[in-house]
């Protein structure tokens, strides 16, 4: 079975923990009272995440634009050919959807984003209370949203792994010989 191209592994497994690593601190910090130097640091590290899933999200679109993914296993049903296609393509969605919501939303709260403390990047929209209460359930359903469709993401791949064994996780998996 043929497999996915090291470029395409590679920025797969890196948004994937970027992703992960950006929910879990958004949970914890968002949990935190009140306002703390650690929090502060929480914030800035979601922030820092949420741009890097950015720019590496663009590279993946750009580098899947011109490198056709492997073919799916001639075995699985269409339906399963179709629903595979179609999370994938809302997973590419909210990979762009939800770090730019964070963003649009820390602007519209005043406060500049400053990619690991050395660039200021542009402040797009002016500071908007109003518009910062719309954005920020939006960030907050675009990532719930996310994590239900990696969860499922998971469990078919594991469904392919473990019952069908169809080879259709190995092209993916980082480490593997062609």
């Amino acid at each position: 079975m043929q497999r996915y191209t090291t470029t395409a592994i590679v920025l797969h497994w890196l948004i994937a923990v970027l992703i992960i690593g950006a929910f879990t601190l958004g949970l914890v910090m968002t949990d935190m009272p009140g306002i703390s130097p650690t929090k502060l640091k929480y914030f800035s590290w979601h922030k820092w995440a949420g741009v890097t899933v950015l720019l590496l999200a663009t590279l993946r679109l750009l580098w899947r634009l011109k490198n056709r993914p492997p073919a799916l296993p001639a075995s699985m049903p269409a339906w399963q050919r179709g629903a595979a296609h179609g999370l994938h393509h809302l997973l590419y969605v909210l990979i762009f959807a939800v770090p730019l919501s964070g963003y649009f939303y820390t602007l519209a709260t005043g406060f500049p984003v400053v990619y690991f403390e050395l660039i200021k990047l542009p402040v797009l929209i002016a500071k908007d209370k109003a518009l910062a209460d719309t954005l920020k359930p939006i960030h907050y359903w675009l990532n719930m949203t996310m994590a239900g469709l990696v969860g499922l993401h998971v469990v078919a791949a594991l469904k392919h792994q473990i019952i069908d064994r169809d080879g259709t996780l190995g092209r993916m998996l980082p480490g593997r010989s062609h």
